[in-house]
């Protein structure tokens, strides 16, 4: 069973499993594959000097799944129940429980609603700076807490706070993910 349960895989979902899998944690993405990056083109995004959307996704699951997380493309999540253990997820092919729920499923707020979570004037989802959301353990990133702001570096950024803030929940510690070139396979300095 998955430590981290990651509901969407564009952007923010990819970048939350990348700390979460990287750092340990048992992390499952749920992907339907209908993020808007498929028809996207990025020349604004750091790093990047021009890349298609479906390169991006290609790349991102790739390097997300090399670092240790469970990327499902299709395997749609049809509920998500908070108890005692955390969460029990379902999906039309398993059930799973989790931890830690991230949801990065954009504009699309039903998820969220159905789980009680407190949203604000904008018709949002209301989250700290940690992205948690008013239900304990559970996030809420990119498009979902944003109204009108939908960019690929700014759900990035909300999936990366998200899982710094498990990981750092799990360590019980403040965690920082900053590697030097001795972490890197094949950077080692001699």
């Amino acid at each position: 069973m998955p430590d981290v349960a990651i509901v969407g895989g564009g952007p923010a979902g990819l970048s939350a499993a990348l700390f979460t899998g990287k750092n340990g944690l048992e992390t499952v993405v749920f992907d339907t594959d209908e993020t808007w990056m498929h028809k996207a083109h990025l020349f604004n995004y750091p790093g990047i000097r021009s890349i298609s959307g479906e390169e991006f996704m290609k790349l991102t699951r790739g390097q997300v799944r090399d670092r240790g997380a469970d990327v499902r493309v299709g395997e749609e999540v049809t509920d998500i129940e908070p108890d005692d253990d955390g969460f029990w997820i379902e999906t039309d092919d398993d059930e799973y429980v989790a931890d830690y729920v991230v949801l990065a499923t954009g504009a699309d707020r039903s998820v969220a609603e159905d789980l009680g979570v407190e949203f604000d004037d904008e018709g949002t989802v209301n989250v700290d700076l940690q992205m948690e959301t008013s239900v304990d353990d559970l996030y809420a990133t990119g498009a979902m807490v944003r109204a009108e702001e939908w960019q690929a570096v700014i759900a990035a950024g909300d999936g990366a706070a998200a899982a710094l803030n498990i990981l750092s929940k799990e360590k019980g510690e403040h965690f920082h993910d900053f590697d030097v070139p001795d972490d890197v396979p094949g950077l080692e300095s001699e």
